[in-house]
């Protein structure tokens, strides 16, 4: 059992960066340095501890989020390696929500790319402080100062540069520390014995030139160093680093540090800044909640003396272990063998064992303080984003919103003995991943999963095939399309009445219904007066829309972005019932939308294509015979070329062959959702 730390020797940090930056590389090169491996792995030998399943060391990408807990000069780090991959963003989202800091792993050949904008974007949302580390500066083309400019163009980022390269490209040997001003040399294979040393004649003048740009952006953000630097008074290093760290805590600068993790070079003063510059658990801001009664504000500040107070981020369901619950202690403790509280279904529940993770390696614990993350085995009813708290202080926190599946494919059993197996492995999988969506067609009666994108639901069926032993058949993917109204329904009377044996069934509504702007969803707004139908009955009729929503009336797909008000109706004493108003509101619901001209939405995605010039021109013709939209075009380093595009999702299938044969192997393309769109006719009459 390790000592424990107290709270201003925390660190919760993730390393968050686009696909194939280095952050697994990173993090493996960090445990190495911190004692917790005894050799280093390598992604392309699929031997890194984070990347723990068959499918990323196959793939020799990260899938899902890992967690663990390490040492550094008497600081306790608990890190999180999360995917860069679009299709697994929900998994860079939650872990983000419970960090308090994050290092972005930037190509130092490439710059920002577009997925790191999109980390970038989400830590922004959540406020989380950040410090940068410019990897692969031992490649062809990598240029710290490109790096940093395009940090600074396309992110709308303060960066501080922290370090000047020695050597370029296959040359590279280490860097300047601006603020000591000496020479940091990685002289041994593995880099574990940084040597320092004074900086090379040739560098002096630049280093003397950055270090001044330095202290001047840094006396900027602080009143008192400005002072100090105006009446050409010396600045202490304590004190530049004092200023640093409250910049990067308030989110107005980002330190930036360079490096090349393959090679082992650049990664002790990163370890050295998450301590300097990243904040510990009582420097970010209090964790706010609601009380479940009263629907009030309430805070819990980092302490173990405060109510408990958790919140579950991760699901995982271990083949040997069983169900693992990951979770985050904003206050108090969670102590093995209590009863828990979960406020978000207000159910109790024993905590069975407490476990502090090291990728897929377990230590037992006793208990889990403010501050701390962990995992929990034997909470049955908890799912993502749920708050476990003290029953007698409840609190309940704001949950983890996650992106909306666009793509599905078809599923079945292979036998009749996989069919219940295949229940299990897709309640198990959807519980862990809350992008993975299972619906039953009911028009067909086929199972279908939905996902994120084509990669993500290729290794969610492999997962269940190889660690749920389910053989299944599966369809070709299909897009998610969406239905929505373009005018207005001013009135909508339906009357739901039945006569059978005994009592009758008897509901009356009048809607109106009105589209809303996209990313609405439903809504459903309730104008009753003068009491024409009981209060009782205003769930049944609010349920019964949000039911018929689901299957629109033109393809079957979901409505949305529809204002649905109920403003008038009648009921019977007797005969009224919550079915009966429920039914009246489907059927009411479905003869509005087929009124209000329904057309089909499609999804849009953003795309971003990376080739060499010389191929521009067939890539471009293959854009636009897939119905792109080119949005603009920019110059790469290393004549190259980046063509964005909004591409509709169904015209997507089977574009990375096409790109990889136009371009002899050597495109790259990226693709997140953008937005929904009208459908042609032309694929109307496909789906309809």
């Amino acid at each position: 059992m390790t000592l424990e730390y107290p709270f201003e020797r925390v660190r919760n940090i993730g390393i968050i960066a686009h696909i194939d930056a280095g952050k697994t590389t990173t993090t493996e090169r960090i445990l190495f340095y911190t004692g917790k491996t005894y050799k280093m792995g390598s992604v392309d030998d699929g031997t890194t501890v984070t990347d723990w399943m068959e499918q990323e060391r196959e793939r020799g990408i990260t899938i899902v989020s890992a967690a663990i807990t390490t040492e550094w000069k008497d600081y306790k780090i608990n890190l999180i390696d999360t995917p860069g991959h679009i299709d697994f963003t929900a998994e860079v989202q939650r872990s983000l929500r419970v960090l308090d800091g994050g290092i972005v792993v930037f190509d130092g050949v490439q710059g920002v790319e577009p997925q790191s904008e999109t980390v970038w974007r989400q830590a922004d949302r959540y406020k989380v402080p950040r410090i940068c580390f410019i990897n692969k500066l031992d490649r062809l083309g990598a240029s710290n100062n490109y790096s940093i400019k395009t940090i600074r163009e396309k992110l709308g980022a303060n960066p501080l540069q922290m370090q000047l390269q020695i050597g370029f490209e296959s040359e590279f040997t280490g860097v300047v520390d601006l603020l000591t001003m000496k020479a940091i040399y990685w002289k041994d294979e593995l880099g574990s014995e940084p040597v320092v040393e004074e900086i090379p004649a040739d560098l002096m003048d630049i280093a003397e030139f950055k270090r001044a740009e330095l202290v001047e952006k840094v006396a900027e953000l602080d009143d008192e160093l400005l002072e100090k630097y105006l009446e050409s008074k010396p600045i202490r290093i304590e004190e530049l680093k004092k200023a640093i760290r409250k910049a990067v805590i308030e989110n107005k600068a980002t330190p930036v540090f360079c490096g090349s993790s393959l090679k082992n070079k650049g990664v002790q003063p990163l370890l050295d800044a998450v301590i300097d510059y990243l904040p510990s658990p009582i420097e970010v801001p209090a964790v706010k909640g609601t009380d479940p009664k009263s629907g009030e504000e309430l805070v819990r500040n980092t302490s173990l003396d405060e109510p408990l107070c958790a919140l579950i981020f991760k699901i995982v369901t271990d083949p040997y272990a069983g169900r693992m619950a990951y979770f985050r202690v904003y206050s108090g403790k969670l102590v093995q063998g209590v009863m828990a509280y979960n406020s978000s279904n207000e159910k109790k529940e024993r905590v069975g064992r407490l476990i502090r993770v090291y990728a897929d390696h377990r230590e037992d614990i006793s208990e889990i303080g403010a501050g701390d993350i962990g995992a929990v085995l034997g909470l049955k009813n908890a799912i993502t984003g749920d708050t476990i708290c003290d029953a007698h202080n409840p609190i309940v926190l704001e949950r983890i919103s996650f992106p909306e599946p666009v793509i599905f494919v078809a599923i079945e059993p292979k036998t009749l003995a996989d069919q219940d197996k295949l229940g299990n492995a897709l309640q198990k999988l959807s519980e862990e991943d809350p992008t993975f969506k299972v619906r039953v067609d009911e028009n067909t009666g086929q199972t279908l999963i939905s996902g994120m994108g084509e990669l993500h639901l290729e290794i969610l069926v492999d997962r269940m095939m190889r660690e749920f032993n389910v053989e299944a058949n599966v369809g070709k993917p299909r897009v998610s399309f969406r239905e929505t109204i373009t005018k207005s329904v001013p009135k909508v009377d339906y009357k739901y009445a039945k006569q059978t044996g005994g009592h009758g069934q008897y509901g009356h509504v009048v809607f109106s219904l009105e589209p809303l702007g996209q990313g609405s969803g439903i809504q459903f707004v309730n104008k009753i007066t003068k009491g024409s139908v009981p209060s009782e009955y205003f769930k049944a009729v609010e349920n019964g829309v949000m039911e018929a929503a689901e299957s629109g009336v033109m393809a079957g797909y979901p409505v949305t972005d529809v204002l649905v008000t109920f403003y008038d109706g009648s009921y019977h004493e007797v005969d009224s019932s919550e079915m009966a108003f429920k039914m009246a509101a489907i059927f009411a619901f479905r003869e509005g939308v087929e009124k209000a001209a329904p057309v089909l939405l499609q999804p849009i995605m953003k795309v971003e294509v990376v080739i060499p010039e010389e191929y521009l021109g067939d890539v471009l013709g293959q854009l636009n015979s897939r119905r792109a939209e080119i949005a603009g075009m920019e110059p790469k380093p290393g004549k190259a070329q980046a063509v964005t595009a909004n591409v509709p999702l169904a015209q997507m299938f089977g574009y990375a062959t096409d790109l990889r044969s136009a371009t002899q192997g050597r495109g790259v393309f990226s693709m997140e959702f953008s937005h929904y769109a009208p459908a042609p006719d032309d694929l109307k009459e496909k789906y309809i």
